[in-house]
C-alpha cells in the first residue's frame, strides 16, 4: 500500500477518535479556562473579571485552605495504605489457581462496580450503632466509635473505605510480579535467600516502576476525591471531611458561581501536577531511575 493511501486510511479511521477529543475535551478546556477568569452564574452572559477569582481564592477563601487541607490529609492517608494493600494481595495471589482467579475477581469487583452504590453500603456497615465494624469489635469487647459522625474517625472511616476500591492497584501490581522470571527466586533461593530478602532484593526492585505508577495515580485519585465523602459524611462532621472537590461541585451547582468554580479547579490541576512531579522526582532519586 502507498504510503499516501496509508496515511489517508489512518486518518480516516481515527477521525471519530479527533472528533470526540476535540469537541468534548479540547474545547470544553480551553474554554474552562476562559471561564475561570469571569463571573458566571449559569443564568446570564459571562463577565470578565481577569484574575480576580483567583485573587479571591488565595487571599480571603478560608474554606479553600479548609477543604484543600483535608484532601491534603486524606491523600497522606489514603494513598499509603491502598498502596500497601494493594501489594500485599498480589503478593499473596501470585500463584496461578483457580483460587486466585476467584479472590481477583473479588477484590477488582469494586473497582468496576458504580461507586455510589459501593459507598453507600460502606456506610451502613460503619454506622456507629448496627453496624457490622462495631458488631465485630465488640465480639472483642471493643466499644467501636461513631465512625461517620465522630470529628476524630470519620477521616479515617473514609481511608478505611478506600481500601474497598484497591483491586486496581492490585491487579497492576500482579501484572508486573508475574513478569519477573521464576529463575531470579530460584537462584536467591539457592543462595539461601529467604521470602523477604527476595521481596527486598529481586521482586520491590523489579516492580518499581509498576509502584511509580500506582503512586501517582494513587495520589491523583485522593486529590480529586469526591462521591466518597459526600455519600458517606456529606462532608461533616463539621467540615472535617469536606474534600475540594466537593468544593468545586458546591461553588459551581451549589452556589452559582461557575467561574469561581473553574478557577478552582484549575488551581487543583497546578497542585497536582506539581504534587505528582515533585513525588516522581523524589522517587527517582530514591530509586536512581534511569532518565
Amino acid at each position: 500500500m502507498q504510503p499516501k493511501k496509508s496515511a489517508k486510511y489512518f486518518y480516516m479511521f481515527i477521525s471519530p477518535w479527533l472528533l470526540g477529543f476535540f469537541l468534548l475535551t479540547f474545547v470544553p478546556l480551553v474554554y474552562s479556562i476562559y471561564l475561570s477568569l469571569t463571573e458566571y452564574s449559569g443564568l446570564s452572559a459571562p463577565t470578565f473579571v481577569g484574575l480576580q477569582n483567583y485573587k479571591d481564592i488565595f487571599l480571603f477563601d478560608d474554606i479553600f485552605r479548609k477543604s484543600l487541607f483535608n484532601s491534603i490529609v486524606y491523600a497522606l492517608l489514603a494513598v499509603p495504605t491502598s498502596l500497601i494493600l494493594a501489594l500485599v494481595i498480589a503478593l499473596l495471589l501470585t500463584k496461578e489457581s483457580k483460587i486466585s482467579s476467584f479472590f481477583q475477581i473479588i477484590f477488582f469487583f469494586p473497582s468496576i462496580a458504580a461507586g455510589v452504590a459501593v459507598y453507600t453500603v460502606v456506610k451502613f456497615l460503619l454506622k456507629g450503632e448496627g453496624g457490622l465494624l462495631n458488631y465485630i469489635l465488640s465480639i472483642f469487647h471493643i466499644k467501636g466509635p461513631n465512625w461517620l459522625t465522630d470529628t476524630k474517625w470519620a477521616m479515617i472511616a473514609l481511608v478505611i473505605a478506600n481500601l474497598i476500591f484497591c483491586g486496581q492497584q492490585m491487579l497492576i501490581f500482579l501484572a508486573g510480579i508475574k513478569q519477573i522470571p521464576v529463575s531470579y527466586y530460584e537462584a536467591a533461593k539457592i543462595d539461601g535467600a529467604n521470602s523477604i530478602q527476595c521481596f527486598f532484593k529481586i521482586t520491590f526492585p523489579l516492580i518499581a516502576q509498576v509502584f511509580v505508577f500506582n503512586l501517582i495515580m494513587g495520589i491523583i485519585s485522593a486529590f480529586q476525591v469526591f462521591v466518597q465523602p459526600l455519600v458517606m459524611t456529606g462532608g461533616g462532621p463539621f467540615k472535617k471531611t469536606y474534600m475540594y472537590g466537593m468544593y468545586i461541585y458546591d461553588s459551581g451547582f451549589g452556589f452559582g458561581r461557575f467561574g469561581y468554580a473553574a478557577a478552582l479547579a484549575w488551581i487543583m490541576y497546578l497542585i497536582i501536577l506539581f504534587v505528582s512531579r515533585v513525588v516522581l522526582k523524589l522517587v527517582e532519586r530514591l530509586m536512581h531511575f534511569e532518565e
